[in-house]
């Protein structure tokens, strides 16, 4: 499977198993966060960041007193976590990145808006997303691929009852899922 199929195929997974499992997304549209009011975000002066830091984002240096606030501390931080990666962690990240970087602007928007909503998420419904999407993971190639063509393929009255009845059987058995959210697909059983 290509590069970019496998970016879509995880990008409709976790939309699914993050739709199948949130509570009040089947009630009414997802809402969007209020903004808080808070006290602006401080900078971060290039100054305070170590050498090895500044090294790494020197691409940055001579604009960083223009950056944004929230850019600073998120390159920042960046920065932090490249210099605690091993070589292969850094290697990983790159070509994430670079896979990243090839998609179309449009998929890469949507893909952090997914990301965002996650984030928006209680800790325990990420815990259960993160499960639902490693369990998904478990599953045979070709189960996988009915499930998400079976989504595709469903009506939003479809999709519905099966998002109500995963909710049902994650609080009548107490495990993400339930065992089947959605409808048997004939065929070998699916592997747990």
């Amino acid at each position: 499977m290509s590069r970019t199929k496998r970016w879509r195929s995880l990008a409709l997974t976790v939309l699914v198993v993050t739709v199948a499992s949130t509570p009040s997304f089947a009630q009414q549209p997802p809402a969007v966060p209020a903004a808080p009011v808070a006290a602006p975000t401080a900078g971060v002066a290039w100054s305070s960041l170590s050498a090895d830091q500044q090294r790494a984002l020197s691409q940055f240096g001579s604009q960083w007193n223009t950056l944004p606030p929230e850019r600073q501390q998120a390159l920042a931080h960046g920065s932090q976590r490249w210099l605690g990666m091993s070589d292969a962690q850094r290697n990983q990240a790159q070509e994430r990145f670079s896979r990243w970087r090839a998609l179309p602007p449009e998929q890469r928007q949507a893909l952090r808006s997914r990301w965002q909503r996650f984030q928006a998420l209680p800790p325990g419904e990420q815990a259960r997303v993160r499960e639902n999407y490693h369990r998904f993971q478990q599953l045979p190639p070709e189960r996988r691929e009915e499930l998400r063509q079976q989504w595709r393929n469903a009506s939003p009255s479809q999709r519905q009852q099966w998002i109500e009845r995963s909710r049902a059987q994650q609080q009548g058995q107490g495990h993400p899922m339930g065992g089947h959210a959605m409808p048997h697909v004939p065929g070998p059983p699916p592997h747990h």
